[in-house]
């Protein structure tokens, strides 16, 4: 049986929750010694939807080869999961 903590699925969250989840990545990104991770999301707050959604896509494609950051794809994946809640 894996240590990892199970992540909640949550499907309601609003633009404030979003961009505070995603700050949370960025904190996260740059704890790790991910500097270029991190900077994806400095100064995400009332950024249009469309460039939230890119940059949720690119961090996304910039940690599929790096299975070590398992957890920041996973807040990512939840994040991406109420893009269609950005208003």
């Amino acid at each position: 049986m894996s240590n990892e903590p199970t992540m909640k699925l949550v499907t309601n969250l609003d633009r404030a929750a979003i961009e505070a989840k995603l700050r949370e990545v960025g904190g996260e990104a740059a704890a790790a010694g991910l500097p270029e991770l991190a900077k994806m999301f400095v100064g995400i707050e009332g950024m249009p939807a469309a460039q939230i959604e890119q940059r949720v896509h690119n961090a996304n494609k910039w940690l599929a080869d790096k299975p070590q950051h398992m957890k920041l794809s996973a807040m990512l994946d939840l994040v991406g999961m109420n893009l269609k809640n950005l208003k």
